[in-house]
C-alpha cells in the first residue's frame, strides 16, 4: 500500500511527498478510509486532455481526473494533476501556487472517500471539505 508520484512531461512539483503522503493518509482516516495504492501523475495540458478525451470522452482541459479503484474502506486509485491548470488557477483566484496545488491533491483523495462534486450543492460541500483538509496541512 502506497501512495506515488510521478510526473509525466512536466518537472515534478516540488511537494514533500512524505509528509504529503502522511497528510493524505490523515484525510482519508477522518472519512474512515486507510489507503490502499494511489498514483499521483503531474503532467501538462496537453497530457490531461488526452487522458479526458481517450477515458472520459470529453473533450476539454481541466485541472484533475480521477480514476477510482477503491474497494470498502480501502481507497485506491490514479489521479491526473495539470500543472498547467493549477498553475493559471492560482493565478485567477489569486492564491498561491502551492495552497492550489495542495488543494487538487487533496481533491482527488476526496472523491476517492465518496465525496463527489458535480451535482447541487455538491461543489459547495466539496470546497469545504478541501478547506477542511487544508487545515490539517
Amino acid at each position: 500500500m502506497a501512495v506515488s508520484y510521478f510526473a509525466e512531461d512536466v518537472k515534478m512539483p516540488a511537494i514533500k511527498k512524505r509528509e504529503t503522503t502522511d497528510w493524505i493518509r490523515r484525510v482519508a482516516s477522518g472519512y474512515g478510509k486507510r489507503c490502499g495504492d494511489i498514483a499521483y501523475i503531474f503532467c501538462s495540458d496537453e497530457k490531461i486532455l488526452e487522458v479526458n478525451r481517450t477515458y472520459l470522452q470529453h473533450d476539454y482541459y481541466t485541472d484533475v481526473i480521477t480514476f477510482d479503484y477503491t474497494e470498502g474502506d480501502k481507497i485506491s486509485g490514479d489521479i491526473f494533476i495539470s500543472v498547467d491548470t493549477v498553475r493559471s488557477n492560482a493565478e485567477q483566484f489569486g492564491t498561491d501556487y502551492d495552497e492550489e496545488l495542495h488543494r487538487i491533491i487533496i481533491h482527488g483523495i476526496l472523491h476517492l472517500c465518496g465525496i463527489n462534486d458535480k451535482g447541487p450543492g455538491e461543489r459547495e460541500a466539496m470546497t469545504r471539505c478541501e478547506d477542511e483538509a487544508l487545515k490539517l496541512r
